[in-house]
């Protein structure tokens, strides 16, 4: 069982959970976990203290006692400003080869539970509902439709200064999905009792006033 409450928001990439998870958390004075960077964090302390991908035993070991931190959007590694570091395709590279270790995933399962301490938590990801946070006491599967993920996308992308055919992100966000449904780890997929939310055409606060809403109706 889990000692302290738990928003457990899953969903497919692009669906805005990692933006609404920090919005809601900052709105309910929760803390904040954004499972999925925590391979890339794990990967660039790996590449910091030069360990090999090989060192399985030794790399699981030093997952358990990562000091991360997230806050108001910024990810903190050893009280160091990471949030660019880890998106380098370096980091991403490292995070692919040790993330398919069972012991290190073990191990990083053990480390996103230990987030759940007062006053609260908002966990985003892929599995928070399903397989992390099984007893969190609400459960949302965030979600949108493809086309418009990929509008979101593509105006990052040009609010970058980068360009990209919307086409092409739409068929690459379809194959993601199919992916992430299909993987025989921890599967893409709405846990029985989460709250769909389809923020196709709503604004980022709206689905946050949402959200907040639905935690007091259960917290009351």
């Amino acid at each position: 069982m889990i000692s302290s409450p738990v928003i457990a928001i899953d969903g497919p990439s692009g669906s805005g959970k990692g933006t609404i998870s920090a919005l809601v958390a900052e709105k309910l004075g929760f803390n904040t976990l954004d499972s999925g960077a925590l391979y890339r964090i794990l990967a660039l302390f790996c590449q910091k203290r030069g360990l090999d991908t090989a060192q399985i035993e030794e790399i699981a070991q030093y997952a358990l006692d990562l000091d991360v931190r997230f806050s108001k959007g910024c990810i903190y590694l050893d009280n160091e400003d990471v949030t660019d570091r880890i998106r380098g395709e370096d980091v991403g590279a490292i995070a692919s080869e040790i993330a398919v270790h069972p012991p290190i995933r073990e191990a990083l399962l053990q480390l996103q539970k230990s987030f759940a301490v007062a006053p609260g938590l908002v966990a985003d990801g892929r599995d928070m509902a399903t397989h992390v946070f099984t007893d969190a006491q609400l459960k949302i599967f965030l979600t949108a439709s493809a086309e418009e993920r990929a509008q979101r996308r593509h105006k990052q992308l040009i609010s970058k200064g980068q360009g990209g055919s919307l086409r092409a992100l739409v068929e690459d966000i379809k194959a993601r999905d199919q992916r992430d449904i299909e993987r025989e780890t921890a599967p893409l997929r709405p846990a029985e009792d989460s709250i769909l939310i389809d923020s196709t055409g709503m604004t980022i606060e709206e689905v946050v006033t949402q959200v907040v809403e639905l935690w007091h109706r259960l917290s009351n």
